[in-house]
C-alpha cells in the first residue's frame, strides 16, 4: 500500500502522518515503513546537534500502523476513527537517526467488538529500537 492509499484510510497529514508504506498485511499483523530523513520538522528542536527521532513519535507510528490494520480488516469507512486507550510495556532500546528506515510491525493480540489489543515493535536494519503493548477503541 502506497502513501496515496494510506491517506485514504488515515486522517493524519503532514507533519503527523508517520507511515510511508505498508509492506505486508495479514489476518493478525501488519508491517509498515517510515523513512526517517533529516528534513523531518522534529529534528529542528529535538537534539539538533545530535538528531534523534522522539520516542513518542515512534509510538505514534506504531499506533497509526495498527489503525491502518483496523480500518482494513474491520472494514471501517472514513466515518470511523481509532482512539488509543492504553500504552504499556514501552521500551526504547536504540536511537533512531536520519537515514534510518523504521520497520513497524503490529501483531494483533485480540480484536473483539470495538476493542483492539496489540503488540508493536520498531526496528532498524533488523535491530529492535522500540516496542510497546497498546489497546485501542474503534468509534464511528
Amino acid at each position: 500500500m502506497d502513501i496515496v492509499a494510506i491517506k485514504k484510510l488515515l486522517p493524519h497529514r503532514y507533519p503527523f502522518l508517520l507511515i510511508d508504506r505498508v509492506q505486508e498485511t495479514g489476518e493478525k499483523h501488519l508491517i509498515a515503513l517510515k523513512n526517517v530523513t533529516i528534513n523531518e520538522p522534529f529534528f529542528q528542536g529535538h537534539f539538533p546537534l545530535e538528531p534523534i527521532m522522539p520516542g513518542v513519535l515512534q509510538l505514534e507510528a506504531m499506533a497509526q500502523a495498527a489503525g491502518i490494520w483496523a480500518m482494513q480488516k474491520l472494514g471501517l469507512g472514513s466515518d470511523s476513527s481509532v482512539y488509543f486507550l492504553t500504552i504499556d510495556a514501552v521500551k526504547f532500546r536504540k536511537p533512531v537517526v536520519p537515514g534510518d528506515q523504521l520497520v513497524i510491525r503490529v501483531d494483533i493480540d485480540r480484536s473483539s467488538g470495538s476493542r483492539l489489543s496489540f503488540s508493536a515493535t520498531c526496528s532498524v536494519e533488523g535491530q529492535l529500537v522500540s516496542e510497546a503493548k497498546m489497546m485501542a477503541m474503534v468509534k464511528k
